[in-house]
């Protein structure tokens, strides 16, 4: 798992996306500085207290797809009227949010 300030820094910048835009994880991990850890950010993401009242519905794949099984978050992107394209992934050209 994450260090502590890894863990922070993620929190932190999920915290500021705003509503009706995305992010990628490969996003996250570059500005936070650790360019090469999206998969780590993935990790964080995977393991977040729920009592946080985090925005990790926010948080797509580089392609635009959302978590795979987790129904929810497509509920939660679309009542952000979050653009989706025809294939069922987030429309990150008119959505992305570089921070």
């Amino acid at each position: 798992m994450a260090n502590p300030e890894f863990i922070q820094a993620v929190y932190q910048t999920i915290a500021k996306i705003p509503l009706g835009k995305v992010t990628t994880y490969g996003q996250i991990a570059y500005m936070i500085g650790h360019p090469k850890n999206a998969r780590l950010v993935g990790n964080v993401l995977k393991h977040v207290d729920r009592s946080l009242s985090m925005p990790c519905h926010r948080v797509v794949n580089a392609s635009g797809r959302t978590v795979p099984g987790w129904h929810e978050q497509i509920e939660l992107l679309k009542k952000e009227h979050v653009p989706f394209k025809e294939n069922g992934c987030v429309d990150l050209k008119r959505s992305f949010w570089q921070g």
